[in-house]
């Protein structure tokens, strides 16, 4: 096993740091060995079988060039649960789980009516189904990839989630919602990253993660918002609450965007590490 952390080790250095490399080496000796990191610390001296290493060393050869660890193993962590990630939907971040968790404090009611734009992998849509009391999730996204690992992804956590390919941008997409049809919160988190930003932007995101799904144009980082919150004054109920996550070059620009739009208590939040990465508001 000290052989194997030592290829991986020798292997990878230079392209993700140190501390990157350990957590790596954990994940690859779980999945392919099927050691828990108890196991790791206390068999040290384990020998690894050969059809082990060979699986060690093609993870290791698709590391080494930048993909992503989860997009390897099909999965990823998020709020507690394992969620399904393909090279169709974002791998979901710690930060999107924060999101949840002020979405799931804010509201203690019951059957919820909960609208989730751009549900990627569906973490946020399942999530909120499951936390929620008696909610009514629907989710919305453009790609009918992402659907499709949304779906088995609310299947898996038994999660009763109605899933619907639309594009927020496109009137003539959004036929498809019923005209009749009111929500208590809508929640996105849209494209936001302007295409300027993609420079010093690590390997593994701008190779592999979908590129519809992170960035929007430089000469309109609000374009999402702004047809979101439209759609808002139609689709929310009276007091209805939006929630985004959002980034935070833009913040202050878009509280004033929903505030001309009559949005009301329009707040940004900071994240964990003190980054302005939320907004809330409310319908008047």
């Amino acid at each position: 096993m000290q052989a194997t952390t030592a290829y991986i080790r020798e292997t990878l250095r230079g392209t993700y740091s140190a501390e990157e490399i350990r957590n790596l080496t954990r994940w690859i000796f779980e999945r392919v060995c099927g050691l828990t990191l108890a196991r790791q610390i206390l068999c040290k001296d384990k020998q690894i079988a050969e059809t082990e290493k060979e699986a060690i060393r093609r993870v290791v050869e698709r590391l080494s060039r930048s993909e992503p660890i989860q997009y390897i193993f099909g999965e990823c962590e998020f709020h507690g649960l394992r969620f399904e990630v393909t090279p169709s939907v974002l791998i979901p971040r710690p930060e999107t789980s924060e999101l949840v968790e002020l979405i799931v404090r804010r509201h203690a009611e019951t059957g919820l009516k909960v609208l989730d734009i751009g549900t990627g992998s569906g973490c946020i849509a399942v999530s909120l189904a499951n936390m929620l009391h008696g909610a009514t999730v629907t989710a919305i996204d453009i790609s009918n990839d992402a659907l499709v690992v949304a779906r088995r992804n609310a299947e898996a956590h038994q999660a009763d989630v109605w899933f619907l390919q639309a594009d927020i941008l496109s009137e003539s997409s959004l036929d498809k919602m019923s005209r009749s049809v009111v929500f208590d919160v809508i929640v996105s988190n849209p494209p936001y990253i302007t295409e300027r930003e993609k420079v010093g932007m690590e390997a593994n995101v701008l190779k592999y993660e979908p590129a519809q799904a992170l960035f929007v144009s430089d000469d309109d980082p609000l374009c999402f918002y702004r047809h979101i919150a439209a759609r808002g004054r139609k689709w929310l109920s009276e007091g209805g609450r939006l929630y985004f996550e959002i980034n935070a070059a833009y913040g202050k620009e878009l509280v004033s965007l929903l505030e001309e739009m009559d949005y009301r208590d329009a707040e940004l939040v900071r994240d964990i590490s003190g980054k302005e990465r939320f907004i809330q508001c409310s319908k008047n």
